[in-house]
């Protein structure tokens, strides 16, 4: 199968099947009343969203998958090798793409936890910090474990404009780190309709590009399958919201970027072509620092800063519209910076 053929088989079939998908998943979710609590502690116009159905992540998860799924054994039935392509090193980006899905799934499966405890126990917290925080470092072990095995014990990064650098000891750290800081910065961006997937559809193409130019096909394949995923969500998930991905979503889109970019040996990539998950997470970071360093003081009217915003008179429309501009310009850095660092290396 042509290497381009492929990702735009993946694309569409994941598009297709998580629009498709909607039509039985959101009554169905209606039927369970699997409806969204909504906080005393948000903004208070986002009472209205009270009911709507959650866990829609659902809908890509399946979408995603399937789509790799299909694209790859098409490929292989066709005498193609798209998930290796000519890697120096075949066994290493097999282990990293089948690793990081099941990475991404076990993410989603502490999320779907986590709204199911919401929903159906009515526990508006769901898992406590601990049980989230626990599960999230079992997860993080067992793949850093299965990277670490698949680089034959000598983990390395690549650095733009450097090349590629051996980290020993310090993968576990840097590795745990990137997992668990990127993990929860998708999260805190699923605040607002729309938000969460426009974001990583931005973010989903540009990995796509980067890994193209790079030539792993076979990992753009899997960002491409993501890009469509969202894509078909957003048909439901733009506001007003017809349906919300819920932790279920947001931390499987999380894993799949961490899997995505760990794939391409360029984690690091994740600050540009993820720039509105880092500022997320960096303002939730800093009003929890400063309220606890001033004794109640707030930095942000409220945090993550998508709510900053809608405080401040910013409807929905406008925050998705500008952070997702912002996300694209961080991208094109992203890329620019793959593509000049790796030739300049």
């Amino acid at each position: 199968m042509n290497n381009y053929a492929a990702l735009i088989l993946s694309a569409a079939i994941s598009f297709a099947a998580t629009w498709a998908l909607g039509y039985a998943f959101i009554p169905w979710l209606h039927k369970l009343k699997f409806g969204q609590t909504i906080l005393d502690i948000g903004p208070s116009w986002h009472k209205k969203k009270q009911g709507t159905p959650t866990m829609g992540g659902l809908m890509f998860i399946i979408a995603v998958i399937a789509a790799v799924a299909v694209t790859f054994i098409s490929d292989k039935l066709a005498g193609g090798n798209l998930v290796v392509g000519s890697y120096l090193v075949p066994s290493e980006i097999r282990s990293k793409i089948y690793s990081g899905i099941i990475m991404a799934v076990s993410f989603g499966i502490i999320g779907f936890a986590d709204d199911y405890i919401k929903v159906v126990k009515k526990r508006n917290l769901g898992l406590s910090i601990m049980q989230k925080t626990v599960a999230q470092v079992l997860v993080c072990a067992a793949y850093l474990t299965s990277l670490f095995l698949s680089m034959n014990h000598k983990p390395y990064t690549f650095i733009p404009f450097y090349g590629n650098i051996e980290l020993h000891w310090t993968f576990w750290i840097f590795g745990f780190c990137v997992i668990y800081a990127a993990i929860n910065a998708v999260n805190f961006t699923d605040g607002i309709d729309g938000l969460c997937s426009s974001v990583t559809v931005t973010a989903a193409v540009s990995l796509t590009v980067i890994a193209v130019m790079k030539g792993f096909f076979g990992v753009g394949t899997v960002s491409a399958a993501l890009a469509g995923g969202c894509a078909g969500f957003l048909i439901w998930n733009h506001n007003p919201a017809k349906v919300l991905m819920g932790d279920t979503g947001s931390m499987f889109l999380g894993g799949m970027l961490v899997a995505v970019s760990f794939a391409l040996n360029c984690p690091l990539i994740l600050l540009l072509v993820g720039i509105i998950y880092v500022i997320e997470g960096m303002s939730d970071v800093i009003q929890i620092t400063y309220f606890k360093l001033t004794h109640g003081k707030r930095i942000f009217k409220m945090a993550p800063i998508h709510h900053h915003f809608e405080m401040s008179g910013w409807n929905e429309k406008k925050i998705v519209c500008v952070f997702t501009l912002v996300n694209i310009i961080g991208c094109i850095a992203g890329i620019l910076v793959m593509y000049f660092g790796d030739a300049a290396h």
